[in-house]
């Protein structure tokens, strides 16, 4: 075994977490639950919400029985609502293909919606007996500072070189694997973090080229940043008795297939709006905060603007929007901007 791994398994051992709800298990469907949340998402964060989705879909098959309603409902407030997408569809499909027991081979891992390489390679690292190196955003932070990799962690050439890497020093050994890949990502989980790294509490940074260097600060280089565009949208609170009107997202783009408030554009009428809509005759109330929400490609400014509801000419579409009172609104599968404004109208 390198050096690099064996010193990675000895700080593990004695310094990483070991009482994470997913692990101490070798359950496929509960790695690769925690797996996906982990996807762009802090431990901390996870640990709540994967209790829940568990306690709700403890098997596959229940997970593929549930309604995309039900699993965007336990999944509303972690984000990136497409991980939750691919779960349940990939659930159903090993439910179809794989006789509802979770894929053995590495292949088949990786065809299912929502899981890359390194994804399908803790799996069937944690899982399955299998080794396979992995290269998450933790991992490819500790190998630019240890193996002073220069330029940004996503140019193509970069990449190849840290899966060189990841291939070169990943134990055969299951067990030592199993260590090994828990202790990179806790390493940089913990220690050799983005900002503020413990160099001078770090086992690794004996061989550390960047400390060695006094580097550290300038690895991983940081990736070009390109600047956001703006966007901006008027959300309408339609109330009536105590309830708020949420409509059905579509089930392409953002927040496909959630529940939110109606939008328009900023520059038009709210109450004309309402009416051309839905046939409401509303009257508006003075409008909330603007809130601001950052997706990964652009931010948008929403507008909400409050309306009470006089008098209804039309019945609204009962598949696409539904009348829920604002405590029940503030808990359904909703995108975590729209709860904010919930939960502001409801102080």
């Amino acid at each position: 075994m390198a050096v690099f791994a064996e010193n990675i398994i000895a700080w593990q051992k004695q310094y990483g977490r070991h009482d994470l709800p997913w692990q101490n298990t070798t359950n496929p469907y509960a790695i690769w639950v925690s797996e996906i949340m982990l996807q762009q998402t802090q431990v901390a964060a996870v640990i709540g919400y994967y209790a829940n989705f568990m306690a709700r879909f403890p098997t596959i098959a229940v997970l593929a029985n549930a309604s995309q309603e039900e699993v965007l409902q336990s999944w509303s407030g972690l984000g990136y609502y497409s991980r939750a997408r691919n779960l349940h569809a990939s659930a159903q499909k090993i439910m179809d293909e794989f006789g509802g027991q979770f894929p053995q081979e590495f292949d088949d891992i990786l065809s299912l919606a929502g899981i890359g390489r390194s994804t399908a390679a803790a799996i069937s690292t944690f899982a399955l007996n299998s080794p396979q190196p992995i290269l998450d955003g933790n991992v490819k932070r500790v190998f630019a500072r240890y193996f002073s990799i220069s330029g940004a962690t996503n140019e193509t050439k970069v990449v190849q070189t840290m899966w060189q890497i990841a291939e070169r020093e990943n134990p055969i050994n299951p067990q030592d694997a199993i260590i090994y890949t828990q202790g990179l990502m806790d390493l940089g989980a913990t220690i050799c973090t983005r900002a503020r790294p413990r160099c001078s509490e770090c086992r690794m940074n004996i061989g550390c080229q960047a400390y060695a260097n006094d580097m550290i600060h300038l690895l991983p280089m940081p990736k070009p940043k390109k600047a956001s565009p703006q966007k901006q949208t008027m959300m309408l609170i339609l109330l009536k008795a105590g309830e708020v009107l949420l409509e059905k997202r579509p089930q392409t783009g953002i927040w496909a297939g959630l529940w939110s408030l109606p939008e328009i554009d900023v520059t038009e009428i709210a109450t004309e709006a309402a009416f051309a809509k839905f046939g409401m005759t509303s009257e508006a109330e003075e409008t909330l905060p603007i809130v601001n929400h950052a997706f990964t490609h652009f931010k948008l400014a929403i507008h909400p603007q409050p309306l009470q509801v006089i008098k209804q000419k039309k019945q609204v579409s009962q598949s696409n929007n539904i009348w829920l009172p604002i405590n029940d609104a503030i808990d359904a599968a909703i995108p975590t901007p729209v709860r904010k404004i919930l939960q502001s109208l409801n102080k």
